[in-house]
């Protein structure tokens, strides 16, 4: 349920009063979590801490798909092409090794029947 931080970030705005929240919200809720940041002229601005997501996942095993930027839905809309997807076979659905088994799968399906038409020319001879 937490976002885990590093040790930098660990200084949270709930131990900076000086620094007001981002936007009309003032309750530090899982959703609206902000850290402080020093500008260039030395002052705290709060900065919004954004969660982060599961990310895409193979639609056969369901393990996360390398390659691809763990992002919200709304945000894919503006990224390109390249960035949402990877260029193979099923890219931005499956991961490579479903689709090798995929692969494997149909050729040897293929054989498999290729085998059974050429036993059955030899048996009606």
């Amino acid at each position: 349920f937490f976002l885990v931080f590093s040790c930098a970030d660990r200084f949270t705005m709930a131990n900076n009063r000086s620094v007001t929240r981002v936007g009309r919200q003032p309750y530090a809720t899982r959703s609206h979590l902000a850290k402080p940041v020093k500008t260039p002229g030395g002052r705290l601005h709060s900065q919004k801490i954004v969660k982060k997501t599961k990310g895409p996942r193979c639609s056969d095993c369901k393990c996360a798909l390398p390659g691809i930027k763990h992002l919200k839905k709304s945000v894919y809309q503006n990224l390109k092409k390249r960035e949402r997807t990877v260029s193979r076979a099923y890219g931005g659905s499956a991961c490579a090794n479903c689709v090798k088994t995929r692969v494997m799968r149909a050729f040897l399906l293929e054989e498999h029947k290729a085998v059974k038409k050429l036993l059955a020319e030899r048996g009606s001879k």
